[in-house]
This record gives structure tokens, C-alpha cells and sequence, in this order.
């Protein structure tokens, strides 16, 4: 199966699950940092772009918006808020021989990376959910460190409850808004006790998002499950990681998770407005609501250096040449981690009509319709997951040569080479997937699976820094 990513985000590499885990947690810590003395009067700006600034006059049409949140980085770090972590680990007994050995070293190494005042927990789950650390400040961290080395796999896999059993340590806490709250679950199987499937799960995701929660999931080896595992991940505003075997640690992911993941931002909501004449139709990619002409997404935080968005497709009634319209107005309120206060971010966004078709394309927004031909691979990749698990290669293969077929005529029209090249590479994985399906072999079509789901949740995502990281050990 040709496997060639649709975005540059995604990068594989030949990582340990230790490497990649100490490094994940150091970038945790690093999305901390942030400056109590920063002059700058907001952490973050907001941006409304249309895919064409200028639109057909005397037709309906059907334009793209993408709303963009971009976080500035902070000048000083010299000091961060709090943070309340807890890692879910598993214990089963699947995890044991080095999985379970480096599990323990990566658990201790994000432990010595905390500050004496940030709070720390350690929830296990195998048949059971047991409560190895409960939410504690960290000290000096040294009987802590003793009681992660005591643990040993065993049984089976209640994810679900361990995942519920960490929220509930760090609802300890919750009320003191000084913490970012974070849930780093570490799983190598597949949920075999209590609740399992994506549905559930993502449910979860949902409702810890709202209590500013957000989970980031790592999946060891072939055998968990990436539904449950991305679906958590997503809906809860966090990270997702693929690690599939153990090796050093390339100096990329040192360079890509640095400093750069600063949090400026949180408790983010979107408030969008469409005026009485456009219709917004769907969110494209990202969950999000709509009722009538308004439109929500919730985001729990927003990283310095970073830039998330979201794309709704709307539909704009026919306007004479030479008019000019509002297309949407949006309203960001978003809370600063450091001095607590909320603030508000308004835009607004117009289009102007004509008739003249070279006007039009000399308008067109590249980096839009790119965005969007990213998403549109992405939710047919989601697709056509569901297709070929059910046996169904051949109609996969033809909803992917449509998409590419579409994204084609795009790309021929506004002259866009990168959604080119995206229809190209939609096309090919099309004639692969009717031939093959995930690949020949067991193992391959595990393990293209898997980097199809990450590679689609990575781009659903929708933020410039990768959130979902595939890491393949081909040794």
C-alpha cells in the first residue's frame, strides 16, 4: 500500500517507546512556560480567511472559511502555571518484559521533570483500577519515584476505568484555576474490560474536554487499538502517538517537541455568526456545532508558536456584480493560564462578487484550499477505514478516486500545485486499497492501518504543530 503522507506534519521515525514518551512529557512541561511579564495584550490573534476573496456574482455558490487561532510566543519563561498530572498506565498482562520496565523508567522521568509544587498521580489499570499515587504535590518526588518501581503487569484491560479513575484524581484539584489539567494514558492493547468501543470513549473524551481535561494517548506496539485510542485523544482536545517498538531517539523529535509548545491559552470557544442570507452547511475535519446561522468549537488550549483553526463550508446566495457582502463574524473567548483573566477576540469577514472569472481565480487563498483538501483526505481516510473492515475495497477505492477526482479540478482551476499533488497521492492509495486493501500480509495491514488512522487524525486536528506523531521500528 502506498503509504506517502498528505501533510509534512507527520513524520516517521525509528523511536523507543521510552525515548518518545520522556520526550513526550518533556514537551508537557515545556507547554507550561510562560511569561507573567509578557507586554504583549493578547497571547493569541485571530484570522478569517475565505478559499476566494472574490466570488461569482448572479449565482449561489458554496466558499470555504477557515477561522484561525495563532498563539504568539512568549519573549521570557520565567515562570509557568501549575500543572496536575496523572498517567494511566497499563498494566496488563501484555505490558510485561521491557514494555512494563520502560513504561516504569518513562512514569519516572516525567516525575523528576516536575517542580516540587506541581501535583502528580498514578492511576494503573489491568482487571482492576488501582490508585498507585494519588493526586499529591511532588516534593522531592523520591517515595513516589519507589512506588512506580513497584509495579508489575497483570490481567486484563479496563482502559475506560483507568481513564476515569485519573479524572477523578485530578478533579482533587480542579477548582484551583492556577493548574493545567492533563491525562497522559500508555497503552500497548486493546480495551477487554468495562466500556470499548470509539463511540464510548470519545463520549468521554467530550465531557473531560469541558472540564478543561485534555487526554494525550500513546499506543505501544500492533496490538492496541487506534480507534479508541484517537478518538479519546481528538475529541478531548489532546495528543495521540503510535510507538510500534523499542530504539534510540532520533534528534528530530528533540527539535519538534522542544519549547515550542507553550500554552498562552485555554478554556478557548469560538462563537460563529453567519448573517441571515448564508448558510453554513458543515464543519470540515473538526467536530464542532451548528444551529441556524451560529456555530461553536470548544478548544481546551492553544500553544505558543502554534496556529489551530477550523473550516466550515457555507453557501452564499447569488449577489450581483460588483456588491460586496459580510460572510461571518467570529468571536473568540479564551482565558490567559497566567493571569487568569478572560478576554474576547472579535473578526469579521466580507466578500466581494464578480463576473469576471480571471478576478476570481487572482483571489483565490492557496493555503485555504490546501487546508481543505487535507481535510477532505482526512474524512475520507475515515471512511474508507470503515469500508474496508467491512470488506467493502472496491467502494472505498471509488469514493477515494472521486474526492481526488474533485480535488483535481480545483487544483486545474486556481493553478493550486500542493492540492495536485494531494489528488495525486488520494488516486494512487486508491488503486492500492482496490487491489490490496491495508496490504498482503497480517502485519502490514496492521501497521498501515494504524498510519492511516494517524495520519487522518492528525490533519482532523487542525493545528500547524502535528499533534499525532507515527513512529515505526522497522529493525
Amino acid at each position: 500500500m502506498n503509504t506517502k503522507k498528505y501533510t509534512s506534519k507527520i513524520r516517521q521515525a525509528k523511536v523507543g517507546f521510552l525515548s518518545i514518551v520522556t520526550i513526550m512529557f518533556a514537551s508537557l512541561l515545556c507547554t507550561l512556560n510562560a511569561s507573567a511579564n509578557d507586554n504583549s495584550k493578547d497571547p493569541i490573534s485571530l484570522r478569517i480567511e475565505l478559499d476566494r476573496s472574490v466570488l461569482p456574482a448572479n449565482k449561489a455558490e458554496k466558499a470555504i472559511v477557515k477561522i484561525s487561532l495563532d498563539g504568539l510566543r512568549r519573549e521570557r519563561a520565567e515562570s509557568r502555571p501549575p500543572v496536575n498530572l496523572v498517567i494511566v498506565l497499563d498494566r496488563s498482562s501484555s505490558m510485561h518484559g521491557d514494555k512494563i520496565v520502560q513504561a516504569k523508567a518513562a512514569a519516572i522521568e516525567a516525575l523528576n521533570r516536575l517542580a516540587s509544587d506541581d501535583i502528580f498521580s498514578l492511576v494503573t489499570f489491568d482487571s482492576n483500577i488501582e490508585t498507585i499515587i494519588p493526586a499529591t504535590r511532588v516534593g522531592d518526588g523520591k517515595s513516589l519515584e519507589s512506588k512506580i518501581r513497584r509495579i508489575e503487569p497483570r490481567g486484563m484491560t479496563a482502559l475506560f476505568g483507568g481513564v476515569t479513575q485519573g479524572a477523578s484524581e485530578l478533579r482533587k484539584n480542579i477548582e484551583d484555576s492556577r493548574y493545567i489539567h492533563r491525562i497522559i494514558l500508555l497503552s500497548d492493547g486493546q480495551a477487554n474490560q468495562g466500556p470499548r468501543t470509539p463511540e464510548e470513549l470519545g463520549r468521554l473524551g467530550a465531557a473531560l474536554v469541558k472540564e478543561g481535561i485534555s487526554v494525550t494517548t500513546v499506543g505501544l506496539g500492533l496490538g492496541y487499538d487506534e480507534d479508541l485510542m484517537t478518538r479519546l485523544a481528538l475529541r478531548s482536545d489532546g495528543n495521540t502517538y503510535f510507538v510500534e517498538g523499542s530504539s534510540d531517539l532520533p534528534h528530530i523529535f528533540a527539535a519538534e517537541l522542544g519549547d515550542v509548545l507553550n500554552i498562552v491559552a485555554r478554556r478557548v470557544v469560538m462563537k460563529i455568526e453567519f448573517p441571515s442570507e448564508i448558510r453554513p452547511i458543515r464543519f470540515i475535519g473538526r467536530d464542532g456545532s451548528i444551529e441556524g446561522q451560529y456555530a461553536e468549537v470548544t478548544l481546551n488550549q492553544i500553544y505558543g508558536g502554534q496556529e489551530k483553526y477550523a473550516l466550515i463550508e457555507v453557501e452564499v446566495p447569488a449577489r450581483k456584480e460588483n456588491t460586496e457582502c459580510t460572510i461571518v463574524n467570529a468571536k473568540i473567548i479564551f482565558e490567559d493560564p497566567i493571569s487568569q483573566k478572560t478576554s474576547t477576540l472579535t473578526a469579521q469577514k466580507n466578500a466581494r462578487f464578480s463576473a469576471d472569472e480571471e478576478t476570481i481565480v487572482k483571489s483565490a487563498n492557496h493555503s485555504v484550499q490546501t487546508e481543505y483538501a487535507k481535510n477532505i483526505v482526512a474524512t475520507t481516510e475515515e471512511e474508507v477505514i470503515q469500508l474496508v473492515d467491512a470488506g467493502k475495497q472496491e467502494e472505498a477505492a471509488k469514493l477515494m478516486k472521486w474526492n481526488a477526482e474533485s480535488l483535481s479540478k480545483i487544483a486545474t482551476t486556481y493553478g493550486v500545485s500542493s492540492v495536485l499533488d494531494i489528488s495525486n497521492d488520494l488516486e494512487k492509495n486508491a488503486e492500492s486499497i482496490e487491489v490490496v486493501g491495508y496490504g498482503t500480509t497480517a502485519e502490514e495491514k496492521t501497521q498501515n492501518r494504524k498510519k492511516m488512522k494517524s495520519n487522518s487524525s492528525a490533519i482532523q486536528n487542525q493545528q500547524e504543530t502535528s499533534a499525532v506523531i507515527t513512529v515505526i521500528d522497522k529493525k
